[in-house]
């Protein structure tokens, strides 16, 4: 039988996640329609940032090394390196544990939003780069948020005052920096990066919740 305490955290983990996700799912039928002025926005922004990239050659170089960078092919075994360290060393397992299978629910679920709604990437003369499949949410800036705030959770407790501000400086630098290569090498639209990010946060904070909500407050769950 679930106890009122959990069915709180329960309660509260749907609450966020919803708040996140109508939202995108409002996003995804505007853009999978073709309708409004998303779309609009969407073209006439993307165009706009490629143009303005592809007239600075150092910045068009700085987009490409940081687009390889943040493959989730890179970021997401160095989260769980890093979530192995926290296991062995600090005795952090079920927090180790947590993130490591919250990070892939959250990559394996904008590849499922992307089959769903099938919209196409930008096209772009002269596109500064190519990347394969669909293009809503943005995988990119929705694993780097997922990844930004998993990474923050787990390390949170081991920190003091000056290094989780640190941390927090540099995982929102590191997001935000993520969703404008997206835009700016023409891979993604805006509103592509905004789901990327919604869907990113709303996954972490929902798993989040639930995972404090089965495990009372502890060393790992301050």
């Amino acid at each position: 039988m679930t106890s009122p305490s959990r069915a709180r955290h329960i309660a509260r983990a749907a609450v966020f996640a919803g708040v996140l996700v109508v939202p995108v799912v409002v996003l995804a039928l505007l853009v999978r329609s073709e309708t409004g002025g998303v779309v609009e926005f969407d073209r006439s922004a993307v165009t706009a940032a490629t143009d303005f990239a592809r007239d600075r050659p150092a910045l068009h170089e700085a987009l490409l090394v940081w687009e390889e960078a943040t493959q989730a092919r890179w970021v997401n075994p160095a989260i769980a390196v890093v979530a192995l360290w926290t296991w062995r060393r600090r005795d952090l397992g079920g927090r180790a544990a947590w993130a490591v299978s919250t990070l892939l629910v959250a990559w394996g679920l904008a590849n499922v939003v992307k089959y769903v709604v099938q919209r196409a990437r930008p096209v772009i003369d002269e596109a500064l780069g190519h990347s394969p499949g669909y293009s809503f949410p943005s995988g990119h800036s929705m694993n780097a948020m997922a990844a930004g705030l998993v990474l923050a959770i787990l390390l949170w407790p081991l920190l003091r005052t000056p290094g989780r501000v640190l941390l927090t400086t540099a995982v929102g630098l590191a997001v935000v920096l993520t969703g404008l290569d997206r835009i700016l090498i023409g891979a993604h639209f805006p509103s592509d990066v905004a789901a990327g990010f919604a869907l990113g946060a709303a996954v972490v904070g929902a798993s989040w919740l639930g995972y404090t909500g089965r495990h009372p407050p502890t060393k790992e769950t301050p």
